[in-house]
């Protein structure tokens, strides 16, 4: 079960790094689209060559349309898809100043209590997603710009998110049987010693 976990974790983070490398390609393109454009209208082009300027202006350069739109989506999906891979290696932040001084068990314990308490959470904001998803559909919201449907980015983080609930439950389960039985079944979270 826990290779099962490790692969759907690295495939879900392979995905958010490609929508990530995606979005960073957009917004560099954008940001040069807009910096050509401006470029091209500006008083220094115009006075050196009103014919350059007239060309550059009439390649249609210039930023992408909804460039924000598409960076808010897709960092949304990112968000959700590099969840499973920081639950199974538990490498989330941590402050471990107090417990790093505790007993062992203890520190099984802790980790185990507050990987409950995450996994509560990822889980209640994974139904959030989905209610949230089902409102978009059902009044038909769509973007500003692009005009695609705001459920859209709803779905793609919300099929993100159950991946990240699945690979929490289990991790879950997996710290504390590690703290009931004192043997690991996860890779050693970052932070507090065990």
């Amino acid at each position: 079960m826990q290779r099962l976990m490790e692969r759907l974790a690295r495939i879900m983070a392979i995905a958010g790094g490609l929508v990530l490398t995606a979005l960073v390609v957009l917004t560099c393109l954008s940001v040069l689209g807009r910096g050509l454009n401006t470029l091209g209208h500006s008083d220094l082009l115009t006075g050196l060559s009103e014919t350059l300027a007239a060309a550059l202006i009439a390649t249609g350069v210039g930023p992408i349309n909804g460039d924000f739109e598409l960076v808010e989506a897709g960092v949304a999906f990112a968000i959700f898809a590099f969840l499973p891979a920081c639950q199974i290696y538990g490498a989330h932040a941590t402050v471990d100043i107090f417990t790093s001084a505790l007993p062992r068990r203890l520190n099984l314990w802790i980790i185990a209590f507050w990987e409950g308490v995450l996994t509560a959470v990822i889980v209640l904001i994974t139904l959030r997603l989905y209610a949230g998803m089902e409102g978009k559909m059902q009044y038909g919201d769509t973007t500003f710009i692009l005009q695609f449907p705001v459920w859209w980015a709803y779905a793609a983080s919300f099929a993100a998110a159950v991946v990240a609930s699945v690979v929490a439950v289990y991790c879950a389960y997996a710290r504390l049987a590690h703290a009931l039985t004192g043997q690991p079944r996860l890779p050693a979270p970052e932070g507090a010693q065990q």
